[in-house]
């Protein structure tokens, strides 16, 4: 589905990304970490051809990713970032069927009915009592989930996810992951996530790709490569890693270095 080969990115002098290299299959949950300023989100818009790279090759399906236009690519790719959703004044509904924009024609047309495909997702998002409100009397929560209809309502086949729980407490970040999981599931979507918190990433990826000052440190699945070694060399902390009593993946444990009364 995707592969990533020598891939460079510089900004004037100031080199992001070097040598960058790895694949994505056809339904996997693929998952990008690394401190703040590793190159993450820049990678991830040069997955979704935002973006050209300075040197080295992104394919995707087979085809360079800048060979596409970018409704091409929208029938068949969504990207879902951390605020996604359009200007205030439009409502929940309307946001969702925007979701629809690749399929129609100059005039807004759609071929086919979509009416059904909007039913389903607000359905399946718990929207329908939300359908009518406009997105500024929305929490933070029910926001990203509206977010996340609109690239529902695309249908696509891969999903590019940038940080998208980074504003939202424990339990919205829980179900936003649950719903992408599920629907990753039922649909061999597959999914590449930018995630800021180490322990959603171990929990929901398949395998993790670890980026430091814009170079690879490993990809491999988080049973492999999530260890406190790892975490002090590309973060500058030591966690403590133990597993999760129900999944078996890593969770990781922070571990404060204090002395009572002092910060050392």
């Amino acid at each position: 589905m995707i592969e990533v080969n020598g891939v460079h990115k510089a900004y004037g002098k100031k080199r992001i990304l070097n040598d960058i290299s790895f694949r994505v299959d056809k339904g996997e949950f693929f998952g990008i970490i690394g401190p703040n300023g590793s190159g993450k989100s820049t990678l991830l818009k040069l997955v979704s051809a935002l973006e050209p790279a300075n040197a080295g090759e992104i394919k995707l399906d087979g085809r360079r990713a800048q060979q596409y236009t970018r409704k091409e690519l929208a029938r068949w790719m969504a990207v879902l970032q951390q605020d996604a959703l359009p200007p205030i004044g439009f409502k929940v509904r309307e946001v969702v069927e925007m979701g629809r924009y690749p399929f129609q024609n100059w005039l807004g047309d759609e071929k086919d009915d979509s009416e059904e495909v909007i039913n389903k997702i607000m359905d399946r998002l718990n929207l329908n009592s939300l359908a009518e409100l406009p997105l500024e009397l929305l929490s933070g929560g029910e926001r990203q989930r509206v977010a996340l209809g609109k690239t529902m309502a695309q249908q696509p086949r891969l999903l590019l996810l940038d940080e998208p729980t980074t504003f939202l407490d424990i339990g919205y970040q829980m179900q936003m992951m649950d719903y992408v999981k599920t629907w990753q599931a039922e649909e061999r979507l597959t999914v590449v996530a930018v995630l800021h918190d180490l322990n959603l990433a171990a929990q929901y990826c398949d395998r993790i790709l670890v980026l430091h000052e814009g170079r690879t440190v490993c990809v491999g699945a988080p049973n492999d490569m999530m260890t406190s070694e790892l975490i002090s060399d590309v973060y500058g902390t030591t966690p403590i890693v133990i597993h999760h009593p129900e999944s078996g993946i890593p969770q990781i444990l922070l571990n404060p270095q204090f002395t009572e009364g002092r910060s050392s």
